[in-house]
């Protein structure tokens, strides 16, 4: 299926795509560690099946140095042993603030104390907007059927600057 529209396009689009960038900017220079921002994008754009999504987070971490190990084993998290346990907090947050209509409970008591026990006030707030921010982006480019593939490290960097 074909691209359904080109928010990169339109004028409208392309003025939301800047402030939601601006958003995403206040997160990238949090305290919460960059590679931890790419694996919890990376984990909830896999859930939401965004192509677009998948490619950008994959190829962002692979160009700060992330290992193709992690990367391709972060669908797998729980069965794998190269995650911190902040890391692994991080990412059953992000599952869970992804699935929010596939448990009544939302987020557990149990992830959210993981995370409050790796993560100090700071990282913890950066955490929860990027999980509300990747779940918003996700959708935007699902709709429109954005198609992954020809990303490339710092693009969208450009696109919005």
């Amino acid at each position: 299926m074909d691209t359904r529209f080109n928010m990169f396009d339109n004028e409208i689009a392309a003025k939301f795509a800047k402030r939601f960038a601006n958003a995403g900017l206040v997160i990238h220079q949090s305290p919460l560690p960059a590679s931890t921002q790419e694996l919890v994008s990376l984990r909830a754009s896999q859930i939401n099946g965004c192509g677009w999504c998948i490619d950008m987070h994959t190829k962002e971490a692979a160009a700060a140095g992330e290992s193709a190990v992690r990367l391709n084993l972060v669908a797998a998290w729980r069965e794998s042993t190269v995650f911190t346990e902040a890391e692994r907090a991080a990412l059953a947050l992000a599952e869970e603030g992804t699935r929010l209509a596939d448990a009544h409970q939302g987020v557990s008591d149990e992830t959210w104390a993981l995370v409050r026990e790796h993560y100090d006030d700071d990282q913890v707030a950066a955490l929860v907007a990027l999980v509300a921010l990747i779940n918003a982006a996700n959708r935007m480019a699902v709709i429109v059927h954005q198609k992954g593939g020809s990303y490339e490290a710092g693009m969208f960097a450009a696109a919005v600057g």
